[in-house]
C-alpha cells in the first residue's frame, strides 16, 4: 500500500467512528423549488406549484437551497452566499434556470459556475460563481427560449453577451475544516472588468424551518453575541450550539425563515420579518426592518465593496462548535492553505501516472461529484398526508404520483445526478456515481449503494425506486454490476476484498432480481419487456406509456440488462463462495438462468421467437401484436448493441476451487444443451477458462465491427447511442400510425421525456463505460488471439484491450485541449473559453454531441460523466 495522505487519515478516522468529518459538507441543494417533494398540488404540476419567483419568499418543507452552500448532515443549519450588483431586480440568493415547460429542450440552469476542488471529507472545497455586472437577463432568457422550437439551440447566458468585455465578478467560495465542526470560510470577489464596479456580498446563515410544519419544543435562534459585534450564536435543539464569526461588516441583517404569505398567497402576515426581507432591504435600499432585530432564524452580514479593475476583496468567516478567541488570526490562512495543499496531495496520489492536464480533469470531475452530494428528505406517506399545522393536500394526491410508495422514507446524503437540474437521486445514475466515488471513498460508495436495498427504500416486493418524478418507473438493474466494480476498485486499493459488503448486496439484490423476473417477463420465455429502461427516447415511441396496438414489446436492452444482471449475480456468488461455500448453489442458479436468457435472445427471428436478424446482423426489438403477429423494430441503437455488455470470463483457478459449480457447468454442457434450440455455451473444455457471453462466437465479431464502424457507432468522441446510418430516418407503420426515428447527435427534436434527454445519437459516458468493460472482459478470455480493425475498414488490427484504450482516449479527448487550446466540450462558446479566466474551468455535461463532442443537456451532470476519472485511471493502469 502507498503512504497515506492527511485526507486518507481523515477518511479512515471517520470510517472507524473516531471523528465525524462528514457532519458538515456541501449538502445544501442548488434547487429545492420546482421539485416533487415541494409539490402539494392536485394535478402534480411541480414546476407550477412552487416556481422560482416564490422561492425567495416561501418556506420549503423538505429541504433548503442556496449558492456555493454547506449544511450539517440533516440540513438543520445552512450557509450560502447572496450577491447584488446594484442593477438586478432580485437579490441573487439561488441559481436561476428554466422550468421544463419554459425551455425548448426542457429545464436548464442559466448560470455560470464551476466546482473546482473538494475532498471526500470536505476538508477543503472551492467553488466559483461568475456574476455579471449588468442587469441579469432573467426575462430575456425566458422569452427567447420560449420562442425557440426544438430544432433550435437553447439560448444560454453566454449567448446574451452579458460577459462581453469581461464585465463580471469572479466569486470564489472556499471552505477548510480545522476540525470536524470548525469550518473556515473565505470568499474572494474579483472584478474582471476594465472599469470599477460595486458589489454587495451577503454571506447568509439560516435555519431550516421545521416549526411551521411540526411542533418543536424550542424554536431555533440565531442571535448577536452580547460581547462582540462580529459573532452570532446559533441555538438549535437538534444539533446543539454553534458560533458564526465574521469580519466587520457594513450592516448586520436579521429576519425569520418564514413565508411571506401576503406576497405569495395574498394573506395577512403575522409579522413583517419574513424570508424575503433581505431581498426587499437590498433592492429598495431600506434597511430599517432588516437591522431592527438582533436575532432571528436567518442572518447575513452585508459587505458593500467598490472594486477597481482587476481588484479583489476577501471576506472571512468561521462556523464553529467551539468558541474561539482569535478566529482570524495567523492560523486561519495557514489552515486554509494547508487543507488546499492536502487536497492536491490526495489527488496527486490517485493520478500518479497521469499528465498534468489529465490530473486537472480528473480532480474537477471528482470535485463535481462531491459538490453534488446533497441532503435528500422525502417521506412519502407524510408527504401524502400533509402537515396538519400548515398544509393538507387535496384528496387527489392519494391516487397520484408515488402514492404506492408509502414505505419510502429518505433522510440521507445522496449523490445527485445534477444539483440543479436533477436535485434528486436516480437509481441507475447513482450506481455509476458510486463506481467513481469508490476511487476516492470506497466506504461511502458501498453505503450509498446499499442504501437503495434498505427496507425504507426498496419496496417489500423487491422493487428499487427509480427517481422522485416516478419511483415506479423502471431503471436498468445495474446495482449488482456497480457492487462488483466497487468491490474490485476497493480490493485493488486495500489488497483485500470486502466480502461482507458483497454478501449484503447479494442477499438484497436477490429480492430485486426476483421482482424483475416476475414483473417483466410476461411471456415466460426469458425475454424481457422492461419499459423505457432509462434510455428515454431511444425508441420510435415512448416505451413507458403503453405499446402501440396493445401489443408487447420484447426489448433487446431489457433482456440484455437481465442477462448482465445474471452474470453480475453469478460473479458475486462465485467471489463469496470462495470464502463461504454456501453460496456455490446460488452461482449455479444464476448460471442456469443466464443460459436460458441467452438462448431465448439468440433464437433466430424466422422462428418467431428470437430477436437476432440474420441478414442484417443485429439484434432488434420485437413487437408482438394481440393477434400473434410479430414486427421487428429495426432501429440500430445501443439498445440492440447492449447484448455485448453481458459477458463474463471465469478463470480456471476459480472453477477448480469450486468443484460443485464446475460440475454443474459440465452437466449443462453434457445434457442440457442437447435440448436447446440454439446452444450458447459452445467451446468450454474442462481445465480451461469459461467465457459466458450473451452474444455467441459467430455473432460477436459482427456486432463488434458495427460498434467500431465510424459510419455507424464509433464517434471521434466515443460510442454513439444511435447509428449514424439513421441520418436517413427509419419509419415503421403500426396499426395505421407511422413512427420514426433519425440520428440526432445533440439536442432532441422530439418531445419524449420533455425533450431534455436525448439517446438518438449523442455519446453517453455510462454506456460507453459498459462497452469498454465488456471489451476488456472478452480480452481476458481471448487475449491477442482475437483482433479487429480499428476503426472498421482502417486496415490496422488491434486486440480488444488496445481497442478499449483507444475508445477511452476518445472519451477523455472531450475534455482535453487541442492544438489550438480548445476543448471539444466547449464547442458552443470556444472564444469565451479561450479567455484566461475561463480556459481552465471544465463543465461535465449530461451527454455529448455524437460528431463534435460538445457538451449537451444538463451542464453540471457531474454524476455519471465523472466516469471520465475512471477512464483516465484505466488508461494508465499497468503503464
Amino acid at each position: 500500500m502507498t503512504e497515506q495522505t492527511e485526507e486518507d487519515l481523515r477518511i479512515q478516522a471517520y470510517n472507524e467512528g473516531k471523528e465525524d468529518w462528514l457532519h458538515w459538507g456541501p449538502y445544501l441543494s442548488e434547487r429545492q423549488w420546482g421539485t416533487v417533494r415541494e409539490d402539494y398540488s392536485a394535478n402534480g404540476d411541480a414546476w407550477g406549484y412552487f416556481p422560482h419567483d416564490h422561492a425567495r419568499s416561501r418556506t420549503y418543507r423538505w429541504g433548503e437551497d442556496g449558492m456555493a452552500g454547506i449544511s450539517d448532515r440533516y440540513c438543520n443549519i445552512c450557509f450560502g452566499i447572496a450577491l447584488w450588483n446594484g442593477k438586478d431586480p432580485i437579490l441573487k440568493e439561488r441559481l436561476f434556470g428554466l422550468t421544463g415547460p419554459q425551455g425548448n429542450h426542457g429545464e436548464d440552469v442559466k448560470e455560470l459556475y464551476y466546482y473546482l476542488e473538494n475532498t471526500p471529507s470536505h476538508s477543503y472545497m472551492k467553488h466559483l460563481y461568475k456574476y455579471p455586472q449588468a442587469e441579469y437577463p432573467y426575462a430575456a432568457l425566458v422569452a427567447e427560449n420560449n420562442k425557440r422550437n426544438r430544432e433550435e439551440l437553447e439560448y444560454e447566458l453566454l449567448d446574451t453577451g452579458i460577459f462581453n468585455k469581461d464585465a463580471y465578478f469572479d466569486v470564489f467560495t472556499e471552505y477548510a475544516k480545522q476540525g470536524p465542526e470548525d469550518m473556515l470560510i473565505r470568499i474572494t470577489v474579483t472584478n474582471r472588468a476594465a472599469q470599477s464596479a460595486s458589489i454587495h456580498l451577503l454571506p447568509t446563515l439560516w435555519i431550516r424551518n421545521f416549526w411551521s410544519f411540526r411542533e418543536m419544543e424550542v424554536k431555533p435562534q440565531i442571535s448577536l453575541d452580547k460581547n462582540s459585534g462580529e459573532v452570532v450564536n446559533i441555538s438549535h435543539e437538534y444539533v446543539g450550539d454553534y458560533q458564526l464569526y465574521f469580519e466587520k461588516a457594513d450592516r448586520l441583517l436579521f429576519t425569520e425563515n418564514e413565508s411571506n404569505r401576503e406576497r405569495v398567497y395574498g394573506d395577512k402576515n403575522n409579522h413583517p420579518f419574513k424570508k424575503d426581507l433581505f431581498h426587499d432591504a437590498v433592492i429598495q435600499g431600506d434597511y430599517t426592518l432588516a437591522t431592527k432585530n438582533k436575532q432571528g432564524t436567518k442572518f447575513a452580514p452585508q459587505y458593500v465593496r467598490e472594486l477597481a479593475p482587476g481588484e479583489s476583496c476577501t471576506i472571512r468567516l468561521r462556523l464553529s462548535k467551539e468558541r474561539i478567541d482569535d478566529p482570524f488570526g495567523s492560523g486561519f490562512e495557514a489552515v486554509m492553505e494547508g487543507r488546499r495543499s492536502e487536497c492536491d496531495d490526495f489527488y496527486r496520489k490517485i493520478a500518479a501516472k497521469c499528465s498534468d492536464e489529465e490530473f486537472r480533469i480528473q480532480k474537477q470531475a471528482f470535485a463535481g461529484m462531491l459538490w453534488t452530494k446533497q441532503y435528500y428528505n422525502y417521506e412519502v406517506e407524510r408527504w401524502l398526508e400533509g402537515d396538519k399545522k400548515n398544509s393538507i393536500p387535496p384528496p387527489e394526491r392519494w391516487y397520484g404520483r408515488n402514492h404506492s410508495w408509502k414505505t419510502l422514507r429518505s433522510h440521507d446524503i445522496m449523490l445527485m445526478p445534477d444539483a440543479w437540474e436533477y436535485p434528486w437521486y436516480a437509481a441507475w445514475d447513482s450506481a455509476f456515481h458510486c463506481v467513481t466515488m469508490a476511487m476516492i471513498d470506497a466506504e461511502f460508495a458501498k453505503k450509498q449503494l446499499l442504501l437503495f436495498t434498505k427496507e425504507w427504500y426498496m419496496k417489500p416486493n423487491g422493487q428499487i425506486p427509480a427517481y422522485e418524478w416516478s419511483f415506479s418507473d423502471v431503471n436498468p438493474p445495474v446495482q449488482a454490476w456497480a457492487a462488483i466494480e466497487i468491490y474490485q476498485i476497493d480490493r485493488r486499493k486495500t489488497g483485500k476484498g470486502d466480502i461482507k459488503f458483497l454478501k449484503r448486496m447479494f442477499n438484497k439484490l436477490a429480492l430485486n432480481f426476483t421482482w424483475w423476473v416476475n414483473r417483466l417477463d410476461s411471456s415466460q420465455k426469458n425475454v424481457f419487456e422492461g419499459g423505457f429502461l432509462g434510455l428515454d427516447n431511444i425508441g420510435v415511441f415512448d416505451r413507458s406509456k403503453g405499446i402501440p396496438g396493445g401489443g408487447i414489446l420484447e426489448q433487446v436492452d431489457g433482456t440484455s440488462w437481465m442477462a448482465l444482471y445474471c452474470l453480475n449475480m453469478l460473479e458475486m456468488s462465485l467471489e463469496i463462495a470462495l470464502e463461504d461455500d454456501a453460496y456455490e448453489d446460488m452461482a449455479t442458479k444464476y448460471f442456469g438462468h443466464f443460459v436460458f436468457i441467452a438462448e431465448a435472445l439468440n433464437t433466430r427471428s424466422r422462428e418467431n421467437e428470437g430477436t437476432w436478424d440474420e441478414e442484417e446482423g443485429f439484434f432488434y426489438d420485437k413487437l408482438i401484436l394481440p393477434d400473434g403477429r410479430f414486427v421487428p423494430i429495426k432501429v440500430r441503437s445501443i439498445a440492440g448493441m447492449l447484448s455485448l455488455a453481458a459477458v463474463l470470463c471465469i478463470k480456471k483457478q476459480t472453477l477448480d476451487k469450486l468443484p460443485k459449480f464446475k460440475a454443474s457447468v459440465g452437466w449443462f454442457k453434457r445434457y442440457r444443451l442437447e435440448t436447446m434450440k440454439f446452444p450458447v455455451i459452445q467451446e468450454y473444455v474442462d481445465g480451461d477458462d469459461l467465457l459466458l457471453s450473451l452474444v455467441p462466437k459467430d455473432r460477436m465479431p459482427i456486432l463488434v465491427k458495427v460498434l467500431l464502424d465510424e459510419s455507424e457507432f464509433l464517434s471521434p468522441y466515443g460510442i454513439r447511442s444511435l447509428s449514424k446510418k439513421h441520418e436517413e430516418p427509419y419509419s415503421i407503420d403500426i396499426e395505421g400510425t407511422t413512427y420514426s426515428i433519425n440520428y440526432e447527435p445533440a439536442e432532441s427534436s422530439v418531445p419524449l421525456f420533455g425533450g431534455n434527454s436525448n439517446w438518438r445519437g449523442p455519446v453517453w459516458f455510462p454506456m460507453n463505460y459498459l462497452f469498454i468493460n465488456a471489451l476488456r472482459e472478452y480480452y481476458a478470455y481471448c487475449g491477442e488471439d482475437l483482433k479487429f480493425q480499428y476503426p472498421t475498414g482502417a486496415g490496422e488490427e488491434l486486440d480488444l484491450l488496445r481497442i478499449a484504450h483507444r475508445i477511452s482516449k476518445r472519451l477523455v479527448r472531450i475534455f482535453k485541449t487541442d492544438a489550438q487550446g480548445d476543448r471539444a466540450v466547449n464547442g458552443l462558446h470556444p472564444e469565451q473559453y479561450r479567455n484566461e479566466h475561463f480556459k481552465d474551468y471544465i463543465l461535465f455535461y449530461e451527454y455529448f454531441h455524437g460528431d463534435n463532442g460538445r457538451g449537451v443537456g444538463a451542464s453540471h451532470q457531474t454524476g455519471w460523466t465523472a466516469l471520465v476519472a475512471n477512464l483516465i485511471a484505466d488508461i494508465h493502469k499497468g503503464s
